[in-house]
């Protein structure tokens, strides 16, 4: 089917590359070339090519750690990144995976955490395909399966994923279905929907060969608000239904989903007037059944005491992402906005979750530029994501909200939520004053901000993306998980259609014991005295290529090196 190979015109990205540096290493020829193919259930043959450079195969008896980075230019490619201390190679890029035969994916998000024996599910936000690849055999990347538009009729625009413990994946679509009007799901559940990267949005189960093993509603039956709930086209039953964010606890039987945006109206110039296209409410599934989520529960996000001049740079919207706490005795779970709040609610298994503001980005802001912070409105928090031991709760921010003056510096910041965890079921902390915008919310319970680092970015977008390094080498020369967080990885990509794009760089940021970070300045390219790698450079190893757009990130380590 042509729908499987080709972009819709409407969302093509056009991407202006200002300056490109001629990083990189040598071309094409000089590297080993691997190819793996697998075909879909289109009939076609689509494949993953892997260009291995001498740095790859030169292990030198020391076992490594790999930061994958999920990358988009004139050809998308899964990068493999020497993530391991101390390497002589340290922040090389020893092989390009390229995806062969289908171009113009825009590369976004992979699963929040690896773990060995997972395959990764990387999303073509604009293709609405995903790719599952097997990353068992790191440096080289094997294609295991590939999922098509045709294969998810109900949804479109993929965004996350989260892997479960049988290997399977669920993923977030945000968009409607591929053609506008009624589709029924896998459970026998129809919705009306209006349309490719509309609403409402769905939720996928995907196997580890790429074949869609369930199609789950992410909206009502009833419909929602119509006032709250923009659709455009109207919808016979209006929906705020665009799941972004997707976090699950196997052990509660529960998934969260955040919902964002009729995403193709932030794709185009003309976006419908008003706040409402953007999305103030998170959903919570009962999976008890891994095959047929059930749709529980929807919640509003609450207004915060913030008052802008702007209705769209309000606290609740858009509600970007989720994430769950790990451990058996805690139920919470957090909810982040575009628009500078952090949420939080104690029990997601409560019939109805009660959800408050416990933080706001202008405290972060105000402790990295206290003479004169940004705005937190407009701040576009993305990444939020809880330390497996529910110590940290990290948080990446793009950039000060508009008319800021250092609203080209975006952040990575920490809190430590030890005592609001503590709080339990009924905790007190809740932002509801100015002065606690920016000065931390009162209650002795309130998250504690641990650290916090600028990005500085000086284009029209800045740090977007993030993933948390759970491994550890240790004694015996192997690699270990562990639940203590010393590293995270930082991409300076959003979406350039969208008017928010990034210096197109890949950061690593250390983590103290008291959650404390720096920028890692021994990450960069070769040769460069500036920190982190630049993806905008002429050559790759799988050749001259031009620049690429870094979105999803995510460390692993080769089967064989991890215990």
């Amino acid at each position: 089917m042509a729908i499987a190979r080709r972009v819709p015109a409407l969302l093509v990205v056009l991407l202006t590359v200002a300056a490109v540096t001629s990083l990189g290493p040598p071309a094409a020829g000089h590297a080993t070339v691997t190819t793996s193919s697998v075909r879909g259930t289109d009939g076609q043959k689509y494949s993953v090519t892997n260009h291995l450079t001498a740095e790859a195969r030169d292990r030198g008896g020391q076992r490594r750690e790999w930061l994958l980075v999920w990358a988009g230019g004139e050809q998308d490619f899964l990068a493999v990144l020497d993530a391991t201390k101390g390497s002589r190679t340290y922040g090389a890029v020893v092989n390009t995976a390229t995806i062969d035969g289908l171009t113009g994916n825009e590369p976004h998000h992979m699963q929040y955490l690896w773990h060995k024996g997972q395959r990764v599910y990387a999303g073509g936000l604009m293709s609405d395909t995903v790719f599952v690849l097997d990353v068992s055999r790191l440096p080289e990347v094997r294609l295991a399966g590939v999922n098509l538009p045709a294969d998810t009729p109900c949804g479109s625009v993929p965004d996350a994923f989260w892997v479960l413990r049988d290997g399977t994946a669920y993923g977030s679509y945000m968009g409607g279905p591929n053609v506008a009007g009624p589709c029924t799901y896998t459970n026998g559940e129809t919705r009306v929907g209006n349309g490719f990267a509309g609403s409402p949005g769905e939720v996928v189960r995907i196997g580890p060969d790429g074949r869609t093993l369930a199609e789950a509603p992410a909206a009502t039956a009833a419909g929602e608000d119509p006032a709250s709930c923009l659709n455009v086209p109207a919808l016979p039953q209006a929906t705020c239904a665009n799941p972004h964010g997707i976090q699950v606890r196997e052990d509660l039987d529960r998934m969260v989903t955040s919902d964002f945006f009729e995403v193709r109206h932030l794709l185009q110039p003309n976006v419908p007037p008003g706040a409402n296209i953007a999305r103030d409410t998170v959903r919570i599934f009962d999976i008890g059944d891994l095959g047929a989520p059930k749709l529980l529960s929807v919640s509003k996000m609450p207004d915060g005491p913030r008052v802008e001049a702007e209705p769209a740079e309000e606290e609740p919207r858009p509600v970007m992402e989720t994430t769950v706490t790990n451990r058996p005795e805690h139920r919470g779970a957090f909810a982040s906005t575009m628009n500078g709040a952090i949420y939080y609610t104690p029990d997601i298994t409560a019939a109805q979750p009660r959800w408050r503001q416990v933080f706001d980005d202008a405290t972060a802001f105000a402790k990295a530029f206290p003479a004169d912070p940004p705005r937190s409105g407009g701040s576009a928090g993305a990444w939020l994501q809880t330390s497996p031991d529910d110590r940290f709760l990290f948080h990446v921010v793009l950039r000060g909200g508009p008319g800021s003056t250092h609203a080209e510096a975006g952040l990575v910041y920490v809190l430590d939520i030890r005592e609001l965890l503590r709080s339990g079921g009924d905790p007190r902390c809740s932002v509801d004053t100015l002065a606690e915008v920016t000065a931390g919310g009162a209650e002795p319970d309130c998250p504690a901000l641990a650290g916090v680092v600028p990005i500085v970015d000086p284009t029209t977008g800045g740090p977007h993306w993030g993933a948390m390094d759970n491994f550890d080498l240790g004694r015996d020369g192997y690699y270990h998980e562990t639940d203590d967080i010393r590293r995270l990885a930082v991409s300076n990509y959003f979406v350039a259609q969208t008017g928010l794009d990034g210096d197109h760089r890949v950061c690593l940021v250390d983590v103290g014991k008291r959650g404390q970070l720096s920028l890692d300045r021994d990450f960069r390219d070769r040769g460069q005295h500036r920190p982190c790698v630049d993806f905008d450079r002429t050559r790759w190893p799988h050749g001259a290529r031009g620049p690429a757009r870094p979105h999803g990130v995510l460390f692993a380590v080769a089967d064989r090196d991890v215990r």
